[in-house]
């Protein structure tokens, strides 16, 4: 089984910085690779895929890497559209509301980052939600 060193540290650490600074966020390694998670839901998780591994993640993003992908949660109609943007965006068959996005040189962290803090809003309490500032219209 590989574990999470195996994703590029320097996205790791991008990630990491995005995410810690969501409220009572925790970081994790997972089965493979690392997730965040709001209280015991998992709202992102970041693999690398090598050679076909894990195949679950090789075949929702229909390549065997190596490449970086992360997992996050969105609404039905932002999953909708982002999958309707074909690749960097893919949608794993596994839950209704994830979807996934391969992390390369060109990814604009900033729309990463929107990303992941609709993921955490659409998984947190309400309570923990409800501290993030209001996105601006």
């Amino acid at each position: 089984m590989r574990d999470s060193a195996e994703v590029p540290g320097g996205v790791a650490e991008h990630l990491r910085s995005l995410c810690l600074r969501l409220p009572e966020c925790v970081e994790e390694a997972a089965w493979v690779g690392t997730r965040w998670r709001v209280g015991t839901r998992t709202f992102a998780h970041v693999v690398l895929v090598d050679s076909g591994w894990p195949p679950a993640y090789a075949r929702a993003v229909g390549a065997d890497g190596p490449l970086v992908v992360l997992t996050f949660y969105a609404p039905d109609p932002d999953v909708e559209a982002l999958s309707s943007y074909g690749p960097p965006f893919f949608r794993p068959p596994w839950a209704p509301n994830i979807m996934g996005v391969v992390l390369d040189p060109g990814t604009d962290w900033d729309d990463i980052a929107e990303l992941l803090v609709e993921s955490y809003r659409f998984r947190a309490p309400r309570r923990l939600s409800s501290q993030l500032e209001d996105p601006e219209p």
